[in-house]
């Protein structure tokens, strides 16, 4: 879903679907997205209508034996358009993520980052 820049209504793209006891877990353990066997379950990202970058609110995974973990991202703004910090180096949108990915020697697709239904957008 695209959104655009002039959008002044609160948009909730991804609702979490999950019961209330997903909150409940704790994910104190934290994790780098280069670590082996980690999935991602959910990446947040929130925004204001007008505001060129995509604040990275929280990402949660998985490790391979079931663990939930917070998972620590080498970036906490993704840009929206080509006018955000960073979008010339390495793109927007899912492109920077891709990119990003690369230059650390990361699958960003094979950890779930580009999944629809892990990533969730807000923005007011």
């Amino acid at each position: 879903m695209t959104l655009e820049l002039n959008d002044l209504v609160r948009t909730n793209v991804n609702e979490l679907t999950e019961p209330q006891e997903y909150h409940k877990i704790s994910r104190s353990k934290r994790v780098s997205w280069t670590t082996k066997g980690l999935r991602v379950t959910r990446l947040r990202l929130v925004s204001d209508a007008g505001f060129p970058m995509w604040d990275v609110s929280y990402c949660h995974g998985e490790l391979e034996d079931g663990t939930p973990v917070t998972v620590l991202l080498p970036f906490s703004q993704i840009p929206k358009n080509s006018k955000g910090w960073g979008a010339k180096k390495y793109g927007w949108g899912k492109a920077f993520i891709v990119n990003m990915a690369r230059e650390e020697k990361v699958y960003a697709k094979g950890l779930g980052l580009l999944d629809e239904s892990v990533v969730s957008y807000l923005q007011a």
